[in-house]
């Protein structure tokens, strides 16, 4: 469907605020995390705020991606908004802890719609030669949150209360609802309008059991739960291909895993879960401990990666858009995040922190070159009526891969300290507070053992991205088109290159 160049850039605008707004509210309350949890009495259970809405956000994937193909997108996106804006409002006025966490997965369901359907809305409305540049300005909002959203939620904690947190969401959310209402087309849905329940349930099941089981893993406590969710998750998958055999209408369509193109963005996007997410998650405490910084220099170097990536990720979209040519990018990516990790792993101690800041940055820049190219390219392989589908699958192995590798990550770590600590410290209760009042010569040990503990493991996802120069090198030359796809094509919209 063909918008207006003004109506396309509210359209444009309405999607980027809510797709900052799904991703702010991740960010914003990590901060007041330890506050609201206290004033709720319930500090033994506030990762529960986080992991519902996390939780909520990835298993809905699927099923939102395959509901926008079959309704349209612009159904799913405005009951998405409502749902998200009311689970805020829901948020702030919580009594006690299992009301917050309610609240939270609401939000989160409503929060993986605005994302995926931000994405597919941009797919419906625009040629394959124009979502580059376009999908590169949705995408801004997720770095563009990391930086902002501590900042914003510390602000609010300190000269305000908690429920401002999730309330400041109503304003912005209410505009961004007029401007959808306006700007948002009706887009059709698919040409067979059935939708696969059993398979969803199973899906969306499965799908959590693993992720329970992949987080409680590390977990001595949690360690007989978690196999138990493995075992189900194993089940359920089993099960899942029984029925999507015979669904008329599989929740994952077999024919989008056939395409060479699509197989190639689904392993780049599985690179940029495991090796980034998981680096990013524990690059302040590797600064705090290593380089005795306190905790406001320690986000200086994941906010060095943010910003490489956003950069990059603008200036490769503006690149692929007025080309059309694609495949240098994922490949170059790759190659510089895969040098950068593998500098970050033979850096001796002791080297100013300027040094990790410009490698972190520089892994930003390689992995922005192809994190939101690849939906725009993923898009180009599919069918109008397989968009949200493949735009969902698309975002839920990246979350999977983000998952795994963070728990993988958080699982050398934790076991690699413990072990190589000086006598007379445990790592469960090892803080930078704690190292600070320590005598010199205890403190620089401990930096040590950071350091030791964390090179192999910027090692090992130096090898992840080296991987995904392999894959990336599979990329099928292709030049994507000034053409939009026709509902049922099969062939991918690009030309030969």
């Amino acid at each position: 469907m063909t918008l207006s160049p003004t109506r396309l850039r509210v359209l444009v605008a309405a999607l980027l605020a809510v797709s900052f707004l799904g991703a702010l509210d991740h960010t914003i309350v990590s901060t007041s995390l330890a506050t609201i949890a206290g004033d709720l009495g319930a500090l033994e259970h506030m990762s529960w705020i986080m992991v519902g809405y996390t939780l909520a956000a990835t298993v809905m994937l699927p099923v939102l991606g395959k509901l926008g193909d079959v309704v349209g997108p612009r159904r799913v996106f405005v009951v998405s908004l409502v749902l998200f804006l009311a689970a805020s409002l829901a948020c702030g006025f919580a009594p006690d802890l299992g009301w917050l966490i309610a609240a939270r997965v609401l939000q989160g369901l409503g929060s993986a719609g605005l994302q995926l359907m931000s994405q597919t809305i941009v797919a419906r409305v625009t040629t394959p030669r124009q979502r580059p540049r376009y999908m590169a300005v949705i995408g801004a909002a997720f770095p563009v949150a990391i930086v902002v959203g501590p900042v914003v939620g510390g602000l609010i904690t300190d000269y305000s209360s908690w429920p401002w947190v999730f309330w400041m969401n109503i304003p912005v959310g209410v505009v961004a609802l007029v401007l959808a209402i306006v700007a948002v087309p009706r887009l059709p849905g698919g040409a067979h309008p059935r939708f696969d329940v059993p398979g969803s349930l199973v899906f969306t099941g499965s799908l959590l059991a693993l992720i329970l089981a992949v987080t409680w893993m590390g977990d001595d406590a949690l360690r007989p739960a978690a196999i138990v969710c493995a075992v189900a998750a194993g089940i359920g998958i089993l099960a899942l291909i029984v029925i999507e055999r015979r669904a008329a209408a599989p929740i994952l369509p077999p024919r989008i895993l056939r395409d060479r193109t699509i197989l190639v963005c689904l392993g780049l996007s599985l690179v940029v879960g495991a090796g980034l997410f998981s680096v990013v998650a524990y690059m302040p405490t590797y600064v705090q401990m290593a380089y005795r910084a306190s905790a406001t220099v320690s986000g200086l170097v994941p906010i060095a990666t943010v910003l490489g990536m956003l950069v990059s990720s603008l200036l490769t979209g503006w690149l692929v858009s007025r080309s059309g040519r694609y495949r240098l990018y994922p490949a170059a990516g790759t190659a510089l995040a895969a040098a950068g990790l593998l500098t970050m792993a033979l850096l001796p101690p002791g080297v100013p922190l300027w040094a990790p800041m410009a490698v972190m940055a520089a892994v930003g820049i390689g992995t922005g070159a192809f994190t939101n190219l690849i939906f725009a390219v993923v898009q180009s392989a599919a069918s109008r009526d397989d968009l949200g589908a493949v735009t969902a699958t698309t975002n839920l192995v990246r979350q999977v891969g983000a998952a795994v590798g963070t728990a993988v990550v958080g699982g050398v770590i934790g076991f690699s300290v413990a072990s190589a600590l000086p006598a007379g410290l445990d790592a469960a209760t090892l803080t930078p507070a704690v190292v600070r009042s320590t005598p010199a010569a205890v403190q620089d040990e401990i930096g040590l053992v950071y350091h030791d503990v964390f090179a192999p493991v910027f090692l090992g996802l130096s090898a992840v991205y080296a991987c995904g120069v392999v894959i990336a090198l599979l990329l099928p030359p292709g030049r994507l088109s000034d053409e939009t796809p026709a509902p049922t094509a099969s062939a991918p919209a690009r030309q030969p290159a």
